[in-house]
């Protein structure tokens, strides 16, 4: 009898995570092997489990998946990661897969393909939906000139990482603890996050931070 496949599961949100497993453990060929809420304790279930694939969510309680992503391409690059995520779609599955990432799924319709998309990466093949498949490929085909940015296209992995935990409510203390950086650097990350996003000051950032958190999009208009 062929062994099953171990899944290692990443996400924060307990009762979704308990979804995916029940939804995982029900194929005959696939079981949902360990389960951590961020990438720390992930890290330490991949070294421990040797799971076949890992299914993360982009975005962590403390941390954020594309780090996890990253990690795995280093140390484990036989080890495919299907990425989960609930905000926009084109713009993280496009950093999703350039940081090493064989798939993305949406949240939204997670427990509909994540069986498919589970096949698929196994294969050896890469998992997209048609949505996110055409607007990557029409980007591709774009020229510099004529391609599609939003502003958050403007800011690297490590500021929309920072950005997003500022819109979490961490305090640049806790930020630079997390990410093992000193608050001098994180300050340099929001002056920059700030002028790439043409925001003026502070409470600006904060706001949009948090408007984006929420919903996905960029907005400087008080809610």
């Amino acid at each position: 009898m062929t062994p099953k496949k171990k899944i290692l599961l990443v996400e924060d949100h307990p009762i979704f995570r308990l979804g995916l497993a029940e939804l995982i453990n029900q194929e005959e060929d696939f079981i949902a092997f360990g389960e951590s809420k961020d990438v720390d304790p992930a890290i330490e279930e991949i070294e421990t489990l040797k799971p076949d694939l890992i299914i993360a969510d982009i975005s962590l309680k403390t941390s954020d998946g594309i780090d996890l992503v990253k990690y795995v391409k280093k140390y484990h690059k036989h080890i495919p990661v299907l990425v989960l995520s609930m905000h926009d779609e084109y713009l993280y599955a496009q950093r999703a897969l350039h940081a090493g990432a064989r798939g993305y799924i949406m949240k939204q319709e997670a427990m509909e393909s994540v069986v498919t998309a589970i096949h698929k990466v196994l294969a050896g093949k890469v998992y997209l939906n048609e949505k996110v498949k055409e607007h990557i490929l029409s980007n591709i085909s774009d020229t510099p000139q004529t391609r599609e940015k939003t502003p958050i296209d403007k800011l690297t992995d490590r500021e929309l990482q920072v950005f997003k935990m500022i819109g979490r409510g961490f305090s640049s203390r806790d930020i630079a603890e997390r990410l093992f950086l000193s608050i001098k650097t994180i300050g340099t990350y929001r002056e920059r996050i700030k002028d790439k996003l043409n925001l003026k000051h502070a409470n600006e950032l904060v706001r949009c931070a948090v408007h984006f958190e929420k919903t996905g999009q960029i907005s400087t208009q008080p809610e």
